[in-house]
Parts: structure tokens; sequence; C-alpha cells
């Protein structure tokens, strides 16, 4: 919930809200397929003051295929869910990088998020790379969890203060992962949107250092704002803190 505030800091751009509507038009396209689904709703949203706001609906009937258009001013995380009717299943949400331009989205009704393809967005790409670095590291997080669980078991406490040592040094690096790769695609909004998400807890410093980084506009877009502001903030009120 503390991730959703901090990503609505600024006043949100405005959106066509519609339903289903076959006449929109804007400078955002969203087209795609959920091969294997004949019937249900999809729903195009975003955050807004912590609360997910639906942007558009569509309503499937036996065609699988979807397309939609919303006016959008910068790049902005959205969402796409699905409403299965009757399928009770939590994988209903896939989160997508939207930019002006033609986005293409196709994925599966038996597996909505993991068989998911994006295109069409340079952010999202970006996006996807960031997560692949931070799943190397999850993926060793959890290695380590289970071998403290069995040392638990097994009574071996000195090896378990071992790798509770050994898993916190792996959670630094993932914020570090983070934060060296927002510096690295400092010309891409996925930069900002890291520093919000991701390490808005950690040392002011980094922050900083993220944001003086920002280049090619990236700083005046939505998420370069709202992280000056969220910095901004913070200073303010680590130095009340302090008196």
């Amino acid at each position: 919930m503390k991730k959703i505030l901090l990503l609505s800091i600024l006043s949100l751009s405005t959106l066509l809200v519609s339903c289903n509507k076959e006449a929109q038009s804007g400078n955002l396209t969203i087209s795609g397929k959920v091969e294997g689904l004949k019937q249900g709703t999809l729903y195009i949203q975003r955050i807004q003051d912590t609360t997910m706001v639906t942007l558009d609906s569509i309503i499937i009937k036996g065609n699988s295929e979807f397309q939609t258009s919303l006016q959008i001013e910068d790049p902005e995380m959205f969402f796409l869910s699905l409403n299965r009717g009757t399928t009770a299943s939590q994988d209903n949400q896939l989160m997508f990088f939207a930019e002006p331009g033609k986005i293409h989205i196709e994925t599966s009704l038996k597996n909505f998020y993991a068989d998911a393809k994006i295109s069409g967005s340079k952010n999202q790409n970006v996006y996807e790379d960031y997560l692949k670095t931070r799943a190397l590291i999850t993926d060793k997080q959890n290695e380590i969890l289970i071998a403290i669980l069995n040392a638990e078991k097994e009574g071996k406490l000195a090896q378990k203060d071992s790798l509770l040592n050994l898993s916190t040094k792996i959670s630094g690096k993932r914020y570090l992962n983070a934060v060296n790769f927002a510096i690295t695609h400092a010309d891409s909004d996925v930069a900002s949107y890291i520093a919000l998400s991701e390490i808005y807890d950690r040392p002011i410093k980094y922050l900083d250092t993220i944001q003086n980084s920002l280049k090619d506009g990236a700083a005046d877009r939505k998420y370069g704002k709202a992280l000056k502001e969220f910095i901004k903030e913070r200073k303010e009120g680590e130095k009340a803190t302090d008196n």
C-alpha cells in the first residue's frame, strides 16, 4: 500500500474513461488477444490515490481479440485485469508500462500472467530487463530462506545464523541492483519508477543519485516529477525529525 501511495504523489494526467466504446480515440492504442477466452471482461486500469481505477472495460464474447484507445500524457504503469466470471483464480492481472503509440499484448486464459508477451513499449522492454536481474537475486534469497528453515528444523543454530547474515547481504545486493539499473537506464521512465517502487525507503542519497542522473526529459515526465517531489518531502520529514 505504501508503494502505491508513493506512485500517486502528483496529480495524474487526465485519461479518457470509457466502457467498451468502439469509437474511442487517443495517442495510445492497446490491442491483443487472450487465447482461450470466450467470455469475460478485460479492464485497463491504473492506480490513482491508492485506488485501482478502471479506464476502460472490454467485454469478450466469442472473439478473444481486443483493442482500445486512450489519451495519455506520460509513460505510466498500467494493469490489464481479467474478470473470468465464475472461475476463481489469482492469475487475473498483469502489469505493463504504457506509453504513447501502439502496444500489443498476447496471453492465454490458462496462464494469464505467465504467458503474457508485450510489445510496442520501450519502457516495457527496459522494465522486463530489470525484472530479470531482480529475479536472479530473488531466487537466491528464496534458496537461502529454505536453507534457514531446514537448519532451524535440524537444530543447526550456527548454520542458521550464518545463513541469516548471508540473507541480509543478498537483500542489500537487491537494492544496489535496483540503484545501478536505474542509473544505467537514466533516459528511461523506468529509472524513476524503480526508485519510487523499489528503494523508496533506502538512504536518501540513492534516490538523489537516481534523480540527478535522469536525462532525455525523464525528469520532466510523470515519475521523474513524482520522484523529485518525494525526495523533497522525505528530506523535509527527516529534517523535522532531527529538530
